[in-house]
């Protein structure tokens, strides 16, 4: 990819969210969580088994076959593009995300339409039941009502 084709707002705003899921990753236990107002999806990914990838270059992050993040170029500048099993969410400039942080960890969440994906790197495993502190996380930033969302992104 030729980073010449992106605008260097993109790259900057984009690029660092590339870097802090990297830095998520680099926690041992990482859970993903998909919600929407139909349902909740949790996933945890032991990072000592699955292979992380950081493509500095291409600005590409691949962990496992299931999850991979990449800043791409588009028709409004720039474009990061998260995939997760069959979800594919597309984050164009700050409103599309936010940071998180609970007692049990950090994680950033990406908006995509009425639905959201969330990265979390946990300061441990989570056990006993995965809901709860993952529900509180994506609650500091996304609610549903009559299933329309409400997105608190941190933008300054």
């Amino acid at each position: 990819m030729a980073v010449g084709s992106l605008e260097m707002h993109a790259l900057f705003v984009l690029g660092d969210l590339r870097v802090q899921l990297v830095k998520l990753f680099q926690s041992r236990f990482v859970y993903i969580v998909e919600q929407s107002a139909d349902g909740l999806y949790m996933a945890e990914i032991d990072t000592q088994q699955a292979l992380v990838v950081d493509d500095k270059p291409g600005l590409e992050l691949k962990v496992g076959d299931h999850f991979r993040a990449a800043v791409l170029p588009s028709r409004e500048g720039g474009k990061f593009e998260v995939r997760f099993r069959e979800h594919k969410a597309v984050v164009l400039d700050e409103r599309d995300f936010a940071t998180v942080a609970t007692s049990a960890g950090h994680g950033v969440v990406l908006r995509d339409g009425q639905s959201v994906l969330m990265v979390f790197a946990a300061h441990e495993q989570l056990q006993g039941g995965l809901g709860r502190p993952l529900k509180a996380a994506v609650a500091k930033v996304a609610k549903w009502r009559a299933g329309t969302i409400t997105f608190k992104a941190n933008t300054a």
